[in-house]
């Protein structure tokens, strides 16, 4: 076992000792505190955006949808009146950037529902609030036709609905809404991807350079070939488990300086109040750790495999293709897992162990996922590490020695076999 926790040692160190390391644990700490800096220069008014509203008719529809943006805290609007010349003149300000856009509305607004708006640049918040404010005022403008009293109208539209949304999971009822729900959800997937992936290659990497420079062949006359890609294998885990502990620590710290950061950049410190991390139940957490470690160690091995096997960079980096597509299916399926977590396609994904480490705690943040089908999927998860660690440490074994041109499947099933 030292012989092992020498590797893992030597791993650990190697990893954490270079600059890139560092350089892309500091990477993620600035890319959070620059998420937090827009949102509060946001705050400030960076998000003004001015339009021009040009009325093409005369029932002044132009001007009513002015009034409605009057209270609006993104968009700044200015009625102007159709006339030669004017659509070329704002076009041209859009283009120098002295407004961001400008809408066309007609006297058939109400009747055939249509309005036109030119950006250089298509926001869907710009686009949804103007969406908003156009059918508030074709529902005031179809009601006044049928004789309804325009106070009556103002009256009845001045009432928005709060939907208030409660989260059942895991039998007990929380206040996350959907949108929490999934952007948790989406980050934990990201970060597994990312993650396994990232140190995955890592490894591979590691196999190839010191079989490429015949150090391998003095470390297997010391210990065993599993010896060895056991202790690669924890050793890049312990580094991407450091480097998540790393920005976890540094995203509270940057959370609790919200108020001094907006403070010093003079934004509302009542806006920095609402940046608050999602609540992250320790079930969910543990949930994560448990699938990450799984997802790692099953992978990992498959490319140390990979990394044996090949005699060089462009050999290792074709046969790990196949290995990166399998992992990439739970990855490009997190919408329908999101949308849908009790789907016949969702279960699959979770119980099948290739899927199961990206797809698993996507499910369970989604709430739709019980005990029973947890361990049942972590039970095929520990299977699926089991077997594709024997085959990976056979296939490794041998490839670690070979040198030339790359096996053929028929040649790594006699591998397998024999070693």
């Amino acid at each position: 076992m030292h012989k092992v926790w020498a590797i893992i040692r030597r791993e650990f160190v190697e990893r954490v000792r270079t600059k890139w390391f560092w350089v892309s644990a500091i990477l993620g700490p600035v890319l959070f505190a620059g998420i937090i800096v827009f949102q509060i220069m946001q705050s400030v008014g960076g998000g003004v955006r001015n339009i021009a509203i040009v009325d093409t008719g005369s029932l002044g529809y132009g001007a009513q949808i002015g009034e409605a943006l009057g209270a609006s805290r993104t968009l700044r609007a200015k009625t102007v009146k159709l006339s030669p010349g004017v659509l070329d003149s704002l076009t041209g300000l859009v283009e120098s950037k002295q407004i961001n856009g400008y809408l066309i509305v007609s006297d058939s607004l109400p009747t055939e529902g249509k309005a036109e708006y030119r950006a250089s640049n298509l926001s869907l918040q710009t686009i949804e609030e103007l969406q908003r404010t156009l059918n508030r005022v074709v529902v005031k403008a179809r009601l006044q036709s049928k004789g309804v009293n325009p106070p009556v109208v103002d009256w009845a539209q001045a009432l928005r609905v709060n939907l208030d949304q409660k989260k059942i999971a895991h039998g007990r009822t929380t206040t996350e809404s959907a949108g929490e729900s999934f952007i948790l959800a989406y980050v934990m997937a990201i970060l597994l991807f990312m993650a396994i992936l990232l140190y995955g290659v890592n490894v591979m990497s590691s196999v190839l350079e010191e079989k490429t420079t015949r150090i391998i062949e003095v470390l297997v006359s010391s210990l065993r070939p599993f010896q060895l890609m056991l202790g690669k294998v924890i050793g890049a885990g312990a580094v991407s488990f450091f480097q998540f502990v790393i920005w976890g620590v540094s995203a509270r710290l940057l959370i609790s300086l919200r108020v001094p950061i907006a403070r010093a950049l003079g934004a509302d410190t009542a806006s920095a109040q609402t940046m608050t991390l999602p609540h992250i139940p320790f079930a969910t957490l543990a949930v994560f750790m448990a699938f990450f470690l799984g997802g790692f160690l099953l992978y990992s091995s498959m490319f140390a495999a990979v990394g044996a096997m090949s005699s060089n960079e462009q050999e290792a980096r074709q046969a790990q293709q196949p290995v990166t597509y399998l992992l990439m299916i739970s990855y490009l399926s997190i919408i329908g897992l999101t949308n849908d977590p009790s789907s016949t396609f969702a279960r699959t994904l979770s119980i099948v162990p290739f899927t199961s480490p990206i797809a698993t705690p996507v499910r369970w943040t989604a709430g739709s996922m019980g005990t029973g089908e947890l361990l049942a999927s972590l039970a095929m998860l520990v299977i699926g590490i089991l077997g594709v660690t024997w085959i990976a440490a056979r296939i490794y074994r041998v490839g670690i020695l070979m040198t030339g041109k790359r096996p053929t499947m028929k040649e790594l099933v006699r591998w397998v076999r024999t070693a």
